[in-house]
């Protein structure tokens, strides 16, 4: 392992939003009363400090996630930004995302996000559809979507990423392609397209909505996708398309890159100079995350884990296999404790069976492969 060059990314955790989704499984909780965003931010801060010891260097990429971040004002999210600067060297080229809902944007808010540094935009759209975003529990109509696209736009942002879902209740194929249209129309480059799941502990798991069988799901991906490579998009992960830039964010999780995690319920994987990996996660209630500070050496840490040397293979390939191209061969050695004669039995055997690629240069499944991608990882366990 070489851990000075493994890229580093940081993940920023705001907890809260308007209300939950009824299919969310993320750690997020309902507002019940007005944010204190200074005092969040400040341990957000000293939660960074502490993380960022353990092995510092340039940061190329910042994803402010949630929860909704748009509930925060452009001002918070300017000193966040500008308090992160004076810690640690970004990139030249650092990509920083923050995502926002439809329901909560303003124009003058997404000026000020763009003038903070932030340049990309992750919107939570869902569906154009009203009867589908009453559906899905959305705090936004179909005309706030259309509109929160536009503003984006006009505040200057050039990378633009709609999170669209199908799968949907009582959904047509014709239906999801409206949606894939809506949003192709605006020239955004990115989109996030993945399947309505019923995870644990969502409303919808416990009250499943009527949803789409497996083979007319498969028709709603099969359609939607011919139409997205007829505008010139590029399929390069399991949900992710592009037209233009790829997530390098998104890049760095499915390349086995480290990345700080800080805020309530965060995650992060950071590789250690005696060639060890470390996840840690914290707290993941805000005022048990907010009420950390003063106990200890790592007060925001809920648990952490040395990920041992025997799993590191199927964790390297359970992301890497994710991307249509998969990641070049010399990132095992150099990003764990592993070398390709570790895992030769095995990819010789998937190999044959035709399921990953004879190639000498990177790890990547075949067509067939992807297509049965959960089978193939569970070979590496």
């Amino acid at each position: 392992m070489q851990p000075a060059t493994i890229p580093l990314a940081l993940y920023i955790h705001i907890p809260w939003c308007v209300q939950k989704c009824p299919y969310c499984d993320f750690n997020s909780h309902s507002l019940k009363q007005r944010i204190d965003e200074d005092a969040y931010i400040n341990h957000l801060l000293a939660d960074f400090d502490i993380d960022y010891a353990l092995n510092p260097r340039p940061i190329h990429s910042i994803f402010i996630g949630g929860g909704t971040p748009s509930l925060f004002s452009g001002a918070s999210i300017a000193r966040l930004l500008d308090e992160l600067r004076q810690r640690a060297d970004f990139a030249d080229n650092i990509e920083i995302t923050l995502e926002a809902n439809p329901g909560t944007f303003e124009q003058a808010k997404f000026n000020a996000y763009r003038q903070a540094g932030v340049n990309r935009l992750s919107l939570g759209i869902q569906s154009f559809s009203p009867q589908q975003l009453r559906n899905l529990g959305r705090i936004h109509d179909d005309e706030e979507a259309h509109k929160a696209i536009i503003a984006a736009q006009q505040a200057g942002f050039e990378r633009i990423n709609t999170d669209l879902m199908f799968g949907l209740p009582h959904q047509s194929p014709e239906q999801a392609l409206q949606d894939l249209k809506n949003a192709a129309a605006y020239g955004c480059e990115h989109l996030s397209w993945y399947q309505l799941t019923l995870e644990p502990n969502t409303a919808f798991y416990h009250h499943p909505p009527p949803l789409p069988d497996e083979d007319q799901r498969q028709d709603i991906f099969e359609q939607g996708a011919a139409f997205l490579r007829s505008q010139g998009f590029v399929q390069y992960e399991t949900s992710a398309w592009t037209r233009g830039a790829k997530s390098a964010h998104n890049l760095n999780y499915w390349q086995f890159g480290d990345y700080l995690g800080i805020g309530a319920g965060a995650h992060g994987k950071i590789s250690l100079a005696d060639g060890s990996i470390l996840r840690r996660s914290k707290f993941r209630a805000p005022n048990r995350y907010q009420a950390a500070h003063s106990q200890g050496a790592t007060p925001y840490q809920d648990q952490e884990q040395i990920v041992a040397r025997e799993e590191q293979g199927f964790e390297f390939m359970m992301n890497a296999l994710r991307l249509k191209d998969g990641v070049a061969r010399a990132y095992l050695p150099q990003r764990t404790a592993l070398q390709h004669s570790d895992l030769a039995p095995v990819l010789e055997t998937l190999i044959a069976k035709k399921l990953i690629a004879d190639d000498p240069q990177t790890y990547r499944c075949t067509a067939q492969g992807y297509a049965f991608l959960n089978d193939v990882l569970t070979t590496f366990l």
